[in-house]
């Protein structure tokens, strides 16, 4: 276990965020989904040393080893129109590579549409979860591991942590705070802005101009990826030569992983 992550020092060095640190929890996501429900403000960012029933994308398990990563939800509740609530994910996923190289001499990609690699190997995910009601709010987590040195077997070849990158340790503090203040910039870019930030995404997509497989809802898509378009939508150019914009997908594979 690493060093504690500290409240004060994590809100001194992020500005505008008020931060709560769990020991251990289910899920921060849950924790911020449950203190939203109770009516708390935006711009919380809930972490936890330990959590016991993390998740990322359709469920699937997030390993999460004590003290030695970060697992962030933050509570959103956007101003700008619902339908460009979507775009999160995008600015979010750009946000977390910048961080990762404020603190860490490495080159941070995205994988569409919610991982951060470095080189061929995850070491972010992003989860935003859509809570209705009479106050619409938003739950971004993200998983990044930080000093995670061993994974299991089925992940060895598959995931990295900044530790693994640079062959130290890496406080947490400073990640974190990067996080959030990275989210602080590109969130101002939700409405206007959004296209330039995506540009940036563009740069450092790891799958333009690729070929991919994709899980659809039940359907497996095979193509060219020729643009993320305007919203951040990927865009397959089919062995036919049609074309489909994919909003989202499941099990995204580069060739390279095939």
């Amino acid at each position: 276990m690493t060093q504690p992550l500290d409240q004060r020092e994590i809100e001194a060095l992020a500005p505008g965020w008020r931060v709560q640190v769990f020991d251990e929890v289910r899920s921060t996501n849950d924790v911020a989904r449950s203190l939203g429900l109770q009516g708390e403000d935006a711009c919380l960012a809930v972490l936890a040393e330990a959590q016991t029933a993390g998740r990322g994308q359709r469920s699937n398990r997030w390993v999460t080893p004590r003290g030695l990563d970060i697992m962030l939800s933050v509570l959103l509740r956007p101003t700008v129109p619902v339908n460009l609530w979507p775009r999160l994910t995008t600015l979010a996923a750009l946000a977390s590579a910048e961080a990762i190289e404020d603190v860490c001499p490495v080159k941070a990609l995205i994988k569409w549409p919610n991982d951060v690699y470095i080189g061929q190997r995850k070491v972010c995910g992003l989860l935003a979860e859509t809570v209705f009601g009479k106050q619409p709010f938003i739950i971004l987590g993200i998983g990044l591991n930080v000093n995670t040195r061993d994974f299991p077997p089925e992940l060895a070849n598959l995931a990295t942590s900044l530790a693994n990158e640079v062959g130290t340790p890496v406080p947490r503090v400073p990640v974190a705070a990067a996080l959030l203040n990275r989210l602080t910039e590109r969130l101002g870019q939700w409405e206007a802005g959004f296209e330039q930030a995506l540009m940036t995404v563009r740069e450092r997509s790891m799958l333009l101009g690729r070929t991919i497989r994709a899980r659809v809802e039940e359907r497996i898509v095979h193509g060219r990826v020729r643009e993320l378009n305007h919203e951040g939508h990927l865009v397959l150019e089919r062995v036919d030569g049609s074309t489909e914009v994919l909003t989202s997908a499941a099990e995204v594979r580069p060739d390279a992983f095939l």
